[in-house]
């Protein structure tokens, strides 16, 4: 097409059009902005906001990743109150003996009837009821000492009455935590 063609075909339809540039002034405004391109760097600023970021990220996980023990801890400690409980109502409701005992060597504790078996427990189906911490998640859970009148043992009889009263004590990233009971009442607290 002529160029004649392509003014009036413009015209016809109402549309305009920039000036053409001249062929050598694009080339040379694409050759300084790549020359600046390849030059740069990370500005102050921009540096100043990713350590600013990575601060920000840093204050939230830190207290995360310390507090995990404390959680653990208290988690643990309701999860033994909560069993001495259970075998606490179970001995009253079968007008049995139960007993809860604790190996510290190995951080864990199970349930016995009075004939010394471990109880399946009643959750977990074709399970004996045996609590290891590092199974269940708790693995920053130490068992530092357990005393029921010189033994790792608490029984409870067909009142709900232990035979003597005692503590476990745990600890955990630094936190420590202790499972009383008393010796007639079989009351259980918590202390920190």
């Amino acid at each position: 097409m002529s160029q004649d063609k392509e003014r009036r075909l413009v015209k016809m339809l109402g549309l305009t059009y920039p000036p053409a540039r001249p062929l050598y002034q694009c080339k040379r405004q694409v050759s300084q902005r790549v020359l600046r391109g390849a030059s740069g760097g990370f500005t102050v600023i921009e540096i100043l906001i990713v350590v600013v970021i990575l601060a920000i990220a840093a204050m939230t996980a830190i207290p995360m990743m310390s507090s995990a023990g404390g959680v653990q801890i208290r988690s643990a400690a309701n999860m033994i109150a909560a069993d001495m409980e259970y075998a606490k109502s179970r001995a009253i409701s079968r007008g049995q003996n139960f007993s809860v005992v604790f190996d510290v060597s190995t951080e864990s504790y199970r349930i016995e009837d009075q004939y010394g078996s471990t109880i399946s427990h009643p959750v977990k189906k074709g399970f004996d009821y045996v609590i290891d911490f590092g199974n269940e998640g708790l693995d920053r859970v130490d068992i530092t000492d357990v005393d029921f009148n010189g033994t790792s043992r608490i029984q409870f009889d067909y009142l709900g009455s232990p035979d003597n009263g005692g503590t476990v004590s745990m600890q955990a990233g630094g936190i420590t935590a202790m499972i009383s009971v008393e010796p007639v009442t079989g009351y259980i607290s918590i202390a920190d």
